[in-house]
């Protein structure tokens, strides 16, 4: 005698165990990831619930999401029952979220400490698989006036025009200057090469009354400050 099969459709869940359905009655904060996962992709494959197939998911990048935000299309439809199209909608679903942080941290309007530069920059850059250089242009109450990506590079490395950075400077009548780049290994330590960039910034600053307050390294979790290691 066959065995029934065991039907894996979220529709013959109970009414308070599927994810759409709990959002509507408990709220969008009672939701598990996964849960909220399965809302976006919708449906799983034959033999795993969408719930399930997001659990998946998720255990390939140890439930972080900021690692599932790194994930490709091509990489996500390699899960079987992930499609070209859910696939997409999480892409644009973590984007969504990422540009949401983003425009949280803007909010910090006055720069006080290493922190607030951590704060504003780790949305832009924590996660890029690529070096990013930047620069915060300050008022003299250290409001930020303006925030310019100076350069954009490879895994390695990028190269910094430091006439660029002081011709910008001048025009947004900046008093001082807050360089702030990424390291996509996670490495905190600073290379010769940001030492050096650091010090030329600084001196060419110097000539025109701009004073260069900090340089951090940002990564994913965490930063490095050329000011508060004295190394300025």
């Amino acid at each position: 005698m066959k065995e029934k099969s065991t039907s894996f459709s979220i529709k013959n869940w109970s009414i308070h165990d599927r994810p759409r359905e709990k959002l509507l009655a408990t709220g969008k904060q009672s939701l598990t990831d996964a849960e909220l996962i399965a809302i976006l992709i919708g449906s799983g494959s034959r033999n795993e619930s969408a719930v399930q197939l997001s659990k998946r998911i998720l255990a390939s990048v140890d439930n972080n999401l900021n690692e599932l935000g790194k994930l490709s299309v091509h990489q996500l439809t390699k899960f079987k029952g992930i499609g070209e199209a859910k696939a997409v909608t999480i892409v644009a679903s973590l984007e969504l979220g990422r540009r949401r942080r983003g425009e949280e941290s803007n909010k910090i309007q006055q720069i006080k400490s290493s922190k607030h530069v951590f704060e504003v920059m780790q949305p832009k850059l924590g996660d890029l698989p690529h070096e990013e250089f930047w620069i915060l242009y300050l008022s003299n109450s250290n409001s930020i006036l303006q925030m310019l990506q100076l350069s954009k590079g490879g895994i390695t490395g990028t190269l910094v025009d430091v006439r660029l950075a002081l011709k910008r400077a001048l025009e947004v009548n900046a008093i001082a200057m807050i360089l702030v780049h990424n390291h996509p290994s996670g490495t905190l330590k600073p290379s010769e090469a940001d030492k050096n960039i650091t010090q030329k910034i600084k001196n060419a600053g110097e000539g025109m009354d701009i004073k260069l307050l900090d340089h951090l390294i940002v990564t994913e979790k965490s930063y490095f400050s050329f000011a508060d290691e004295g190394l300025l």
